[in-house]
Order: structure tokens, then sequence, then C-alpha cells
């Protein structure tokens, strides 16, 4: 079935199509695929013509940056996104937003979205994850070797902010919880402080309703189970099959209270931790420290902005070559 696309909230040059990607009453499971297409001359002469981009969001998140996309497809990209189902356009009443049990949930979610863009046709596919996405996009990657060129990792979350041991340690009991609980309630742990400092920097746009809560979604045992088990098969090892590159911030700061230094470094993960798991992703791994930078380094202030697209349009035609 070819998809039905439609005008999308991000207004001139989107368009989005609804996904179908389960079954379950009393409706369909869906995910919505974005698309913004390259324009003359860059779609014929482009470094990255013949190439589709897919970008998954992170956890609470929606797909929202026109800038990214545009840096793709003025580089002649196809640039396609995707809200996973329980995220943003995909909301739908009922849904536990954010809520999966197992991280190869998404799987059907990313096979449906490359149907649709027909990328399976010939064309090169690049992968780019943040945040939570980062860490579904890798294991998703290493679960289908060959199909991905490139992955681009925007602070991926390889792993928990206590570290291994920590993660170790609370494993087994989130475990046993997720088997009785699965949907029971946890301690808020988001304080908004990430919110906040992307709005003094003036690069988060207002969401609709529900779509990117100020404290994030509320969590579950069952997800944070299937989180956990994402960490530990990074840590075991994997490999994604193709270049990666992993944009980080240089620093991180705690998120116990707020801080004007959020508007600089990463308040969500410890970067460090992260720099250390991106090297068991696969054999070919650079790892970029943005001085400056957020969670989101696309996010980030003017400087290390600019800087983190500088190095993505070096970077991706020349893993591509």
């Amino acid at each position: 079935m070819r998809p039905d696309w439609r005008p999308d909230v991000l207004g001139a040059g989107f368009a989005q199509c609804t996904l179908t990607v389960g079954e379950a009453a009393p409706a369909p499971t869906v995910a919505t695929l974005v698309r913004r297409l390259p324009s003359p001359p860059a779609m014929w002469a482009g470094p990255l013509r013949g190439v589709d981009v897919l970008y998954v969001h992170g956890w609470s998140d929606y797909f929202f940056q026109r800038d990214l996309a545009t840096a793709f497809t003025r580089m002649g990209a196809r640039f396609f996104a995707l809200d996973l189902h329980g995220y943003g356009r995909s909301l739908r009443p009922g849904d536990v937003p954010g809520y999966a049990v197992s991280l190869d949930e998404y799987d059907a979610d990313i096979d449906a979205a490359l149907e649709a863009m027909g990328t399976r046709r010939g064309r090169r596919l690049v992968l780019v994850g943040h945040s939570t996405g980062g860490l579904v996009l890798t294991l998703w990657a290493a679960r289908h070797p060959g199909l991905a060129s490139a992955l681009v990792l925007n602070s991926p979350w390889l792993e928990l902010q206590l570290g291994s041991w920590g993660r170790q340690a609370i494993a087994p009991l989130i475990a046993a919880r997720a088997r009785v609980q699965p949907q029971g309630s946890q301690p808020v742990v988001d304080l908004g402080f990430y919110t906040r400092a992307q709005r003094e920097l003036g690069t988060l746009p207002d969401a609709p309703a529900g779509w990117r809560p100020e404290r994030g979604f509320p969590t579950h045992p069952g997800w944070f189970s299937a989180i956990l088990a994402g960490h530990a098969t990074v840590a075991a090892g994997v490999d994604v099959g193709c270049p990666a590159l992993v944009l980080l911030s240089a620093r991180s700061t705690p998120p116990l209270r707020w801080s004007p230094a959020m508007t600089s470094t990463d308040s969500v993960l410890v970067v460090d931790d992260i720099a250390r798991a991106a090297l068991r992703i696969g054999s070919v791994v650079t790892i970029a420290r943005i001085d400056g930078a957020i969670h989101d380094v696309f996010l980030s202030a003017p400087e290390p902005r600019d800087r983190a697209y500088a190095l993505l349009r070096r970077w991706v035609p020349a893993a591509l070559s």
C-alpha cells in the first residue's frame, strides 16, 4: 500500500503518514513517519543524493528539529523522522505514553517506515538517533547487519546514569517488579531542568499538548526493565555493521538542582560513561565531544550547534564514500 502523505504540524516542506504497526483493542497501534525531500540542485548533485535518512527521537519526545532535516536535504538526502508508537504524533487515546516491554517492539515501527520510504529499493540508509532513540537504533542495526550504511548517534542512552555497576545491581530488582507490576508507578526523577535549559537557550518550540511533558512521561517497571536489558546488550558488545558517529557534550552536570551550567553541558546522561559504552557498538566508531553542547547537541547554543552541524556535513559523506 502506498503511503498516504498529508500536511504535517511542522508546516511547509514537511508531510506525514500514519503507519499501522500492530493490532490491539480497541484500535490498531500506529507509528508516524514525517518526511522532508531535497530540492534542486541538491537532489541531483548533493553529496548525499541516493541516500535516505531515518531519525528516531528520544524519551518523552517527538520529531520537531526542522534544522536537522534541512541540513540533510541540502546535501541531497531524503529525510524521514519516525514518531514511534506511543509518542508524539502517534499517541492515541488509551496509550501508555512511551511504554514498551522490549525495545525489539520498535522493529515493527522501523520496518514499516523503511517500507513506506522505499529504502529497500537500492537507496543507502543513514540512521540518526537521539538519546533513547540512539539506543533503539543501535540495537536494531546490530540485529539487521548490512541494512544501514552509517549510524549517527546524538547523545545515545547506551548506559544507565548509575554506571554499569549500578545497573547490574538494580536490574534484578526491576525485572522482578516488571513481572508482577509492569505498569506500576515509579518515583519521578526528571525535575524539569533539561527542559528549562532548552527554553533558556530558545531552542525548544512549544509542543502540542501531551507530546513533550515538562518533566517527561511517567515511567514504569516494564519499560525500565526493557531499557536495562538494552544497556546490558550494549555492554556485552554489539556490531552495528557500519561506521558510527557518536556526538556528545564535553561534560555532564548532575540534575539535582538547577545550575546555569545546564545550558552548556549534558544534564541527562553521564557523557564519560556513554563515550566508553560507545566503543562496544562496532569496529569503526568516531566519538566527538563538543564543548558547550547540551544533551541534544543540535539544540545547543549557536556556537556548539554550528560545530556539530559542520562535523555532520563532513563525516556523513566521508563515511559513505
